[in-house]
């Protein structure tokens, strides 16, 4: 399993923001961050959290406990040989026990 790329193609291919776990409050608190993000050239980069990609990120600040998870479906989760669920409740992937 490698580490996952903080990419603007990944976010892009990103499935958190579908997610039954990922409670609608949640993609309205984060879409003026997302937004910004989307709209960078380069993608997020190093930029401390993104609330989605948690396989490369930090867990949710906002997600609480899951409800079902999409990442066996992701395309990332794929790309990438992930074997784990609920990064939005454990974040980075090649951290995640």
């Amino acid at each position: 399993m490698a580490q996952v790329e903080k990419t603007k193609t990944n976010l892009l291919s990103c499935r958190c923001k579908f997610c039954p776990s990922y409670p609608f409050r949640c993609l309205l608190k984060a879409a003026p961050k997302m937004t910004k993000v989307f709209l960078m050239p380069d993608g997020p980069g190093k930029e401390a959290h993104v609330e989605s990609l948690f396989c490369a990120y930090e867990p949710s600040n906002c997600i609480k406990e899951g409800n079902g998870c999409k990442c066996p479906g992701c395309l990332v989760f794929k790309k990438y040989q992930l074997d784990k669920m609920y990064y939005c409740l454990g974040g980075i992937a090649f951290e995640s026990k």
